[in-house]
C-alpha cells in the first residue's frame, strides 16, 4: 500500500516548493483537488517542479469539459511529467453540474462510459500522429482530427484514467474501463469489501482482466494527535465532515452497509436549512469510529494499513500535507508505507 497526499496550499505560487518537500518526504504521488482550483494547473506545477512523484486530480469534473478538451490537458500532462501523471475523473451531483457548471445533467454512469471510451479514441488518435478519430454515442461524438489540431507525440500515450465512484454501476464501469477507482474519503472496509470490490470485480471480470491490473484508493479520515486533546479536537472536525458528506442522498449506501441508513434523511433535511451544528450532532462516536480511524504519530500508520489491507493499493490522510502533522512525522509515516 503507497502512501499519497494531498497539498495544503491552494496559492499556486505555493506549489512548486510544497511538492518539491512532499517528494522529498517520501510520498508516492500527489492528488490535486478540483475545490476552488482548476484540477490540471496545479498538476502542471508539480511536474515541472519534481522528479519521481506522481500526480493527478482526485478528481477533475468531467461533465462539464467535452473528452477533448480533457485529453489534451491529459496528453500534455503525461508528456510533461514523463509518464507520472494519472488522469482521475469524477462526475459530481446534478444540483452542482446544473447549477454551479451550468452544465446538461444526463444519466450519469452511461455518459461517463461514452467519456472514457472516447477518450482512449482521442489519445490512439494523438499517439499515431492524428490518424482517423471516428467516435459516434448518444452523448458525445467525434470525427474530426487534422495534423495542425494534434498534439506532439511522446512516449507516454497509455495514460492511466480512474474514477471516483461509489454506487453500484460507476464501481462496475471502473472495473471494466479504468486504471483505478477513486473511492469515497466516506467509506468503511465493510463498505468496501462488501459493496464496492464485488462491483469493481464484476466489471474487471467483463474485461477480461484481474485485481492485480487495478488500483483501489481512497483519502482516509484519519483523527491524529499528540495529546487526547488534539485527538479530541480533530475528532470533531472529522464528525462534521462525515456529516456534510452522509448528508448527501447518493452517499446513502455508505450509511446502509452500517445500518444507518435512517440518518441520510435528516442530515439532508438540515443541510437543507444549513443547520450545520445539528448535523454532527446526528453522527454518533460509533460512526465516527467506523468512518475513520484514531491513532498517535507512532500508531497510525500500521492502524492505517491494518485497516485497508487486502483493500487499498493506495491511501493518502484526509489531512493534506503540512496541514497540522510535523514535516518529521509525514516523512515518518511515508517511510512506513513506501520504504
Amino acid at each position: 500500500m503507497k502512501l499519497d497526499t494531498g497539498l495544503s496550499t491552494r496559492n499556486l505560487r505555493d506549489i512548486p516548493a510544497a511538492a518539491r518537500a512532499a517528494e522529498e518526504a517520501g510520498f508516492d504521488a500527489i492528488w490535486t483537488a478540483e475545490a476552488g482550483n482548476d484540477g490540471f494547473i496545479p498538476a502542471a506545477l508539480i511536474a515541472e517542479h519534481t522528479k519521481k512523484i506522481k500526480m493527478g486530480p482526485a478528481v477533475a469534473i468531467a461533465f462539464p469539459r467535452s473528452p477533448m478538451v480533457t485529453a489534451y490537458s491529459a496528453w500534455d500532462l503525461a508528456g510533461l511529467s514523463e509518464g507520472r501523471f494519472i488522469l482521475g475523473l469524477g462526475t459530481q451531483v446534478k444540483g452542482h453540474i446544473e447549477r454551479r457548471f451550468s452544465t446538461k445533467w444526463e444519466a450519469p454512469v452511461p455518459r461517463l462510459r461514452e467519456y472514457i471510451q472516447s477518450l482512449r479514441a482521442i489519445f490512439k488518435s494523438f499517439s499515431e500522429g492524428g490518424s482517423k478519430l471516428s467516435v459516434q454515442g448518444k452523448y458525445y461524438n467525434f470525427s474530426l482530427m487534422t495534423p495542425f489540431f494534434t498534439p506532439p507525440k511522446h512516449n507516454y500515450p497509455n495514460i492511466p484514467i480512474y474514477i471516483a465512484g461509489v454506487n453500484e454501476h460507476i464501481c462496475k464501469l471502473a472495473g471494466e474501463l479504468c486504471d483505478g477507482l477513486h473511492a469515497h474519503p466516506f467509506n468503511s472496509p465493510k463498505y468496501l469489501r462488501e459493496f464496492v470490490m464485488p462491483h469493481v470485480e464484476a466489471g474487471l471480470k467483463k474485461s477480461g482482466r484481474n485485481r492485480k491490473d487495478f488500483t483501489v484508493a481512497t483519502t482516509a479520515f484519519v483523527i491524529v494527535g499528540k495529546n487526547q486533546e488534539e485527538i479530541n479536537r480533530a475528532r470533531e472536525g472529522v464528525r462534521q465532515q462525515i456529516a456534510f458528506y452522509a448528508s448527501t442522498r447518493t452517499y446513502k449506501v455508505v450509511l446502509d452497509t452500517h445500518g444507518f441508513g435512517e440518518v441520510s434523511a435528516r442530515l439532508n433535511e438540515k443541510a437543507a436549512k444549513g443547520d450545520w451544528g445539528g448535523m454532527a450532532k446526528e453522527i454518533t462516536d460509533q460512526m465516527l469510529d467506523i468512518y475513520s480511524v484514531t491513532g498517535n504519530y507512532e500508531d497510525i500508520g500500521e492502524k492505517v494499513k491494518k485497516r485497508y489491507a487486502g483493500l487499498l493499493d493506495r491511501v493518502a490522510f484526509y489531512i493534506p500535507y503540512r496541514a497540522g502533522i510535523d514535516d518529521a512525522d509525514w516523512r515518518r509515516l511515508a517511510k512506513q508505507f513506501n520504504g
